[in-house]
């Protein structure tokens, strides 16, 4: 995967742009992604199968068919397969926040797919419009799915991550659907279950906190927000987002 670093837009001139810029961007964020070979592999096909299960409009009730929870279900078994989450489960296990591996998967569910509205005003990474800006959207796959159908425009990025490989983090500023985001983090290159089980361990941790890390001898800080309207379980909150 190649990604285009240089800096074609002045951020002085975006930062100052209206919130929908009438604007063509010529520039794309990906030059190139061995897609059909990447894309392939279990986990980022189950992954890719949950993008199209959300509505992009904050405010809009889910009501997922039998179809979306089997496909919930088959991306919870297929990254519990990996190394990453495996790891993480021992960690969490050692802890003493889970008592078996089928505790902990039930809780991912319910944790990031429990069937609940959200109001006008709150902000995830499956929706990403909210009152006419772009909130959330967080994903690198996404970003580039979207990108190739001409939905989603890069204009430039404020902030490239010192890691010299993959996964790495970008700060940008894109439009999405005629929507403008002045601000925007997001993972590149990493796996739907690095990102999953990262975000999943700083929420289980530390809920509606930062969570400090370090990352390949770099710090990284991890930013989740709860959902307070409603809770499962034991009085247990859902996510409502996460980034980096």
């Amino acid at each position: 995967m190649a990604l285009k670093k240089q800096q074609f837009w002045n951020e002085k001139v975006v930062a100052n742009l209206p919130l929908t810029p009438q604007i063509v961007w010529q520039q794309r964020l990906f030059s190139y992604v061995n897609h059909e070979k990447l894309f392939s592999r279990p986990t980022y096909a189950s992954f890719i199968k949950l993008l199209d299960n959300y509505n992009a409009h904050v405010g809009t009730e889910e009501e997922f068919t039998k179809e979306q929870m089997k496909e919930q279900d088959i991306f919870l078994q297929e990254i519990m397969k990996t190394e990453v989450m495996k790891e993480l489960y021992k960690f969490l296990h050692s802890k003493n926040h889970y008592d078996t591996e089928a505790e902990f998967v039930d809780d991912l569910k319910k944790m990031w797919f429990g069937l609940y509205s959200r109001g006008k005003d709150e902000d995830d990474d499956s929706r990403e419009i909210k009152k006419k800006k772009v909130s959330g959207f967080h994903n690198w796959i996404r970003f580039y799915l979207l990108e190739k159908q001409g939905i989603v425009n890069y204009c430039s990025h404020s902030y490239d991550g010192p890691w010299t490989s993959y996964p790495d983090v970008l700060g940008m500023q894109f439009d999405f659907d005629g929507f403008y985001k002045q601000v925007g983090s997001a993972f590149i290159g990493s796996s739907p279950e690095f990102e999953f089980g990262l975000y999943s361990l700083c929420f289980i941790a530390r809920p509606g906190k930062v969570c400090h890390l370090k990352i390949g001898g770099h710090n990284l800080d991890i930013q989740t927000y709860t959902w307070d309207k409603s809770t499962y379980g034991n009085g247990k909150k859902y996510i409502a987002t996460a980034y980096e």
